[in-house]
C-alpha cells in the first residue's frame, strides 16, 4: 500500500472494513478483529494506530513472526493466511497493514479459554454472532447446507405420503418402496429427507419439507412463493395479483408408455398456473374449434428455469419468500440470499454450477424440473431471452438476487406446448382446448344443467377423464360451475368464449 493511500484510510476513520489497533493489543483481541473482518468481506486492520486516529507506529519486535504464529495459529481457525506490509511515514513511524481477503471458509471463529466465538463486523464494531448469522455465514460459504437443518414441530405425517409413493415407484423406479412407518422413516433419513432432532424424535429436514410437504409454509415461513401483478410501472396500493402459494416444490406424476402426465401440481406448476393470465396476451375471440391465439410476453421457457432457479438456489437461512412481482413493462424474480460459494453473475452465465441446496437440486433433477447437465442458464435462458429480443439484467446482492426480465419484442413469438422449449425466435402459439374437451364445451353449452355420468355417456369416456377434462377447461377460464352440486349448473365462460 502506498503512504497516501495509507494516510486516507486513516483519516477516513474505521468502518465495516478498516480497524485501527495499537501492536501492544492482545493477540485474542486482534484475532477477534480478523475474524470479524473475515467473515463480512474482508477489509485491513492498522497497527500502530489509535482509535482516535493518532498515528503511534509499531514497537513490538517481530512483529509479523508473533502475527503468524501466536495470533493467526493460536487463535484464528480456520486458518487465514493474510497479506502482511509495513509503511514507513515521513516522521520515521511504522503502520503495520493486515489486509485481510475475501475469505470463503466461514463462519471463521476465535479459539481461547476451550471455547469458539465467532464475530461479525457490524460498523466501526466487531460483534458475537447471532445464531442466525452464523447459519447464513456457513451456507454463504458451502460448509453448512441449511437444507439438512431440522424443522421442528413436524413428523412424518406433514410429508405428502402419495407423493413420496410416486418419487419412488414412478420417477426413480425403486422396486423397494417402505411400507410401515418405520420403513419409511429411515429411508427418508437416508435420502436426507428426515432426520433427527434436539429430542431424539425423527423430524423433516428443510429439503424434505419443502420437497415434499403437504402444507410446508405453515411450519417453514419461507418456504412460500409470492406472486404479485401491478398494471402499473412499480408497485401501487391496488394489485391485480397478490398471493402467497404453498405447496410441495415437485408434482406428483403418471408414468406410462405415453410418457409423463401431471396429476397433482406441485408449487413449480401451480406458479406458472397463477402467472399465465398476466405474462401471455390472449385474443379475445375463438375459432369454430375453440382455438385462440395466445401471446407470451415473456418466454416461457426463461421465465420456468428463472423460477425454478430462485426456489432451488434460495438461501434458507433468510426468512423471506421468492417473489415474483410483474409491473407493466418487466417482470421481477427475487431470490433470498446471496450466490453461494464465492459464485459470481459472470461465473453463472458461463456455465459454472454450484448448489447451494445438493438435495433438492438432485430431487428436482431425477423429475425433469432441472437441466441434468445444471446448465439451464446459459443452455435455456439466455437463448430463449436472446431469440424473444427481451432485455434482463441480474443484481446479486448480500440479501438477495434479482433477474429483472423485459418484455418480448414485438413480433418475437415462443414456440411449442407449455412446458415446451424455446428454439426459435417465436412467440404466438394455437392453444386448441381438445377434441374432448371442445365436446364438453358444446354440451354443456346446449345443456347446462348436464351431469358428469351424462357427459361420460354422450361423449364415450369415463367419468374420471370428463372430471380431468373439465377441471383443465376450469382452470384456463373455458368453464365455470355456477351454483351447488344438485342444483347448479355449468356456464361457458365469456373469456373461453
Amino acid at each position: 500500500m502506498k503512504k497516501q493511500d495509507l494516510l486516507e484510510l486513516i483519516a477516513n476513520g474505521e468502518n465495516s472494513g478498516v480497524e485501527f489497533k495499537l501492536d501492544t493489543v492482545r493477540p485474542e483481541q486482534l484475532a477477534k478483529e480478523v475474524v470479524a473482518l473475515a467473515n463480512l468481506k474482508g477489509g485491513y486492520i492498522l497497527l500502530g494506530v489509535a482509535d482516535d486516529k493518532t498515528i503511534a507506529g509499531i514497537t513490538r519486535e517481530n512483529l509479523s513472526e508473533w502475527l503468524a504464529d501466536t495470533v493467526l495459529a493460536r487463535y484464528v481457525h480456520p486458518v487465514i493466511l493474510p497479506y502482511y506490509e509495513e509503511v514507513l511515514l515521513d516522521d520515521g513511524k511504522v503502520v503495520a497493514i493486515i489486509t485481510i481477503g475475501q475469505e470463503v471458509s466461514k463462519p471463521y471463529v476465535v479459539r481461547a479459554n476451550d471455547r469458539e466465538t465467532a464475530y461479525v463486523r457490524i460498523g466501526s464494531i466487531s460483534r458475537q454472532a447471532t445464531r442466525e448469522q452464523l447459519l447464513m455465514l456457513g451456507s454463504a460459504s458451502g460448509f453448512i447446507h441449511a437444507e439438512i437443518m431440522p424443522v421442528q414441530r413436524t413428523h412424518f405425517d406433514a410429508l405428502d405420503r402419495s407423493r413420496l409413493e410416486n418419487y419412488l415407484r414412478e420417477i426413480l423406479k425403486d422396486p423397494d418402496v417402505p411400507e410401515t412407518r418405520d420403513e419409511w422413516i429411515a429411508r427418508l433419513k437416508a435420502l436426507g429427507l428426515m432426520t433427527e432432532g434436539p429430542a431424539g424424535a425423527s423430524v423433516c429436514t428443510i429439503a424434505g419439507l419443502v420437497l415434499f410437504g403437504i402444507r410446508p409454509r405453515q411450519v417453514l415461513k419461507q418456504s412460500g412463493l409470492r406472486l404479485m401483478f401491478f398494471n402499473a410501472l412499480d408497485k401501487i396500493y391496488q394489485a391485480q395479483l397478490d398471493k402467497v402459494l404453498d405447496a410441495p416444490l415437485v408434482g406428483r406424476f403418471q408414468v406410462g408408455q405415453a410418457g409423463r402426465s401431471l396429476i397433482d401440481a406441485g408449487l413449480i406448476e401451480k406458479a406458472l398456473e397463477s402467472m399465465e393470465p398476466f405474462v401471455t396476451r390472449e385474443s379475445d375471440t375463438i375459432d369454430a374449434h375453440f382455438r385462440r391465439d395466445k401471446q407470451w410476453l415473456y418466454p416461457f421457457e426463461a421465465l420456468r428455469e428463472l423460477l425454478i432457479n430462485a426456489l432451488a438456489h434460495r438461501d434458507w437461512t433468510r426468512f423471506g419468500d421468492v417473489e415474483i412481482v410483474g409491473y407493466s413493462d418487466r417482470l421481477e424474480i427475487t431470490s433470498p440470499g446471496s450466490l453461494p460459494n464465492a459464485m459470481t453473475v459472470e461465473k453463472m452465465l458461463a456455465g459454472q454450477r454450484s448448489a447451494r441446496n445438493p438435495i433438492v437440486v438432485e430431487v428436482l433433477r431425477d423429475y425433469g424440473y432441472v437441466d441434468a447437465r445444471g446448465m439451464g442458464v446459459r443452455a435455456k435462458v439466455v437463448p430463449a431471452l436472446k431469440a424473444s429480443g427481451a432485455s434482463w439484467q441480474v443484481e446479486a446482492t448480500e440479501d438477495f438476487v434479482k433477474t429483472t426480465v423485459g418484455k418480448a419484442t414485438v413480433g418475437a413469438v415462443v414456440t411449442g406446448e407449455r412446458p415446451g422449449s424455446v428454439s426459435e425466435p417465436v412467440v404466438e402459439r394455437r392453444e386448441s382446448v381438445g377434441k374432448a374437451s371442445g365436446k364438453i364445451l358444446q354440451l354443456c353449452r346446449e345443456r347446462p344443467a348436464v351431469t358428469i355420468p351424462e357427459l361420460a355417456e354422450l361423449i364415450g369416456i369415463t367419468e374420471r377423464s370428463v372430471q380431468r377434462n373439465i377441471q383443465k377447461l376450469q382452470q384456463d377460464g373455458w368453464l365455470r360451475r355456477v351454483g351447488g352440486r344438485k342444483t347448479g349448473y355449468w356456464e361457458v365462460t365469456h373469456e373461453g368464449a
